[in-house]
């Protein structure tokens, strides 16, 4: 989801249906104000949290909202399905049709589901030069052996995507458990890596992404907000 970031002469024409032209004298009257401060640029750059007033009406009063949630199995990552319960079905936040999901996690898996409806933030998230990593716990059929861990640490090449991935690293826990960790996430990569050896995944479970690790108190479908530390953590506004 893109951000909403624009210049604020262009919201205003918009937002009070006039001319671009007229915003100056609106600015140089002191009647609007930005964040709690007389607006005086025109190309100041406001976004869909930046608190906008005009002539004492309050144009803009947005609010982020940032989630966690422990996704269950059989629950959908988006925000509309005809078939399956999707995540915002589980949501009680009353602005739950305003959040985009950052991080989807497939129907057959569970774990930390990130929720917003800051976009820049979810793209800070996403984004590859931020080196976000995503921690899995992995339940295969059949038993690991050391080879995995090289092969994961070495990316593997995909010829039907034509892609490469970046190393993982992989930590064998059990014979038939293993935690890997990624700075990306192709195509619900972990299963086709695993298949690589022809050992299906049983179960995926996400347990971090970054600084932020899903809260063990909350139950499969539940959710809570995120402490202000754990924002800053991915991207500080």
């Amino acid at each position: 989801m893109q951000s909403k970031r624009g210049r604020l002469d262009r919201y205003l024409a918009t937002k009070l249906q006039i001319h671009r032209k007229a915003v100056r004298a609106l600015l140089l009257a002191e009647r609007v104000y930005v964040n709690g401060i007389p607006a005086k640029a025109l190309d100041l750059q406001v976004d869909e949290f930046s608190h906008i007033v005009f002539d004492g009406h309050i144009l803009q009063a947005n609010q982020p909202i940032y989630l966690m949630m422990h996704k269950p199995v059989g629950v959908v990552s988006a925000t509309k399905d005809k078939e399956h319960q999707t995540v915002i079905d589980l949501l009680a936040c009353e602005a739950r049709h305003e959040l985009h999901i950052a991080g989807r996690l497939d129907l057959n898996s569970s774990g930390l589901l990130l929720l917003t409806n800051d976009s820049r933030w979810s793209e800070a998230l996403m984004s590859p030069e931020q080196k976000v990593d995503k921690v899995y716990r992995v339940i295969l059929a059949n038993p690991l052996s050391e080879e995995y861990i090289a092969a994961f640490a070495q990316g593997m090449y995909f010829a039907f995507e034509d892609i490469t991935t970046q190393p993982a690293k992989l930590v064998i826990l059990d014979s038939h458990l293993a935690e890997v960790t990624l700075m990306e996430g192709k195509y619900h990569q972990i299963k086709p890596m695993f298949g690589r050896f022809r050992n299906p995944v049983v179960e995926l479970h996400r347990l971090s992404i970054g600084d932020i690790t899903l809260d063990e108190a909350l139950s499969p479908g539940e959710s809570r907000m995120l402490t202000v530390e754990e924002v800053a953590s991915i991207w500080p506004r």
